[in-house]
């Protein structure tokens, strides 16, 4: 049994169409937007078609369900749909069209499933409200607080949003799943990097997704004048901060690992005058590695670097921590199961983590998961640039499928199909 890929093919376009910018060929389809809800009635449309009974629950994702033969815990697999502002075709959306693609291939196989198969869109899993809004939901990671409070950078909440479609935030509360009744969760994905690209692998097998801390930090000085103030009696803000950038790759050696990355990618220098040294700087820094404890380490480390600089440069130092996201190992039955089907497929592949947060990495805290990756071009993702070869999704989409059939039709040849 292989997928079909015109039909993949025909789906992706149809959805990139959806939110996009003739001006810079961008797709806008955020989380709640208007052409989010297009998106979402388009994915029903689809499934519609292909015989399924597509359902929303009160955090608006959206999935449809191939029975099986009895009600054991039933399969996950999916992503997501929404994508952050001017991005490509391929981010999330793949996922949900290729775990389509699967179930209308096993109901026009006609196979007889042990156990049922689910395909779920997740909600605003680029975090326009902040963390992944669907899967926690589905999770049961929701409160009343923070449905209520979640709000974007331009200050629209969540529950007006959500109104302004007619639904209640409050229902949310309601997606959180019975966790005894889901078995297992598998994800394909576009990789979003250059490893797999640049190895010339088709297909990426995720061992390990990163866990991450993302932190605001201010450096408080004094401003005075750039020409009347020696540089030995200056206190400057922006000096602390050059001083902490240079303090990164140290940190990571002496505390990271291979997998430990760290960045500082948004700063803002106050006053922000040509001719005064800077009383203050507020800058991000985003960290991540696939141990906990080597999180700990690096946070440890950073506050550390951080104390030290303003003492020697005469600064206060403030922090605080935006998100925390616990890094999740994939379920090593999964990952033996995927690494078996591609190479049963002839399939050249990798084993490798994920260095960025997908659903998996909600729904992983709770039941095993597994996850799929296929190529980036030049590794682009989130913007027009970003594509994976035809042949590299249709190689991913027949791993998945394969995986789907062996984990839940015990008349598959595979010899472990019992397995789970």
């Amino acid at each position: 049994m292989r997928v079909n890929l015109e039909r993949i093919k025909k789906d992706i376009q149809e959805l990139a169409e959806i939110g996009k910018n003739p001006r810079d060929n961008g797709i806008y389809r955020v989380a709640f937007s208007d052409a989010d809800m297009q998106g979402k009635e388009c994915l029903c449309e689809r499934m519609r078609s292909a015989g399924l009974n597509p359902e929303m629950d009160g955090a608006l994702n959206v999935s449809a369900v191939l029975s099986g033969r009895n009600d054991q815990p039933r399969l996950l697999i999916g992503s997501h749909i929404d994508t952050v502002p001017c991005a490509g075709a391929l981010d999330g959306t793949l996922g949900v069209v290729v775990g389509l693609e699967c179930l209308r291939c096993l109901a026009e196989a006609g196979v007889t499933l042990d156990r049922s198969v689910e395909l779920i869109a997740f909600s605003d899993e680029e975090g326009r409200f902040g963390g992944m809004f669907g899967s926690q939901s589905v999770a049961g990671q929701m409160n009343p607080a923070t449905i209520m409070n979640r709000k974007d950078l331009h200050g629209v909440t969540l529950q007006s949003e959500m109104a302004r479609h007619g639904h209640d935030v409050r229902l949310a509360l309601d997606a959180a799943r019975d966790l005894d009744s889901i078995s297992h969760y598998l994800e394909l994905h576009i990789e979003q990097g250059p490893v797999l690209d640049r190895s010339k692998k088709s297909v990426g097998i995720v061992d390990e997704i990163t866990g991450l801390f993302t932190w605001a930090i201010r450096f408080k000085g004094e401003a005075n004048h750039a020409g009347t103030t020696p540089m030995e009696m200056r206190h400057d803000a922006l000096m602390g901060l050059a001083d902490f950038a240079h303090e990164i790759p140290r940190i990571l050696d002496e505390n990271g690992t291979a997998r430990s990355r760290a960045t500082i990618g948004k700063a803002e220098i106050l006053p922000g005058a040509v001719n005064t040294v800077p009383a203050r700087v507020d800058f991000s820094l985003d960290v991540r590695d696939t141990n906990a404890d080597v999180l700990d380490d690096l946070s440890h480390a950073c506050r550390k670097a951080l104390s030290a600089i303003a003492r020697r440069r005469g600064l206060m130092f403030e922090f605080e921590r935006i998100s925390y996201l616990e890094p999740v190992q994939c379920c090593t039955e999964l990952v033996s199961r995927l690494q078996g089907n591609a190479e049963a497929l002839n399939l050249d592949y990798a084993t490798m983590p994920s260095g960025a947060a997908h659903d998996a990495q909600i729904i992983g805290s709770l039941i095993p998961v597994g996850m799929i990756f296929v190529p980036s071009k030049n590794g682009q993702s989130h913007s027009p640039a970003e594509w994976t070869a035809w042949s590299d999704i249709e190689d991913g989409a027949n791993l998945l499928l394969r995986t789907v059939l062996t984990m839940l039709c015990q008349n598959s040849q595979n010899p472990v199909a019992n397995g789970f």
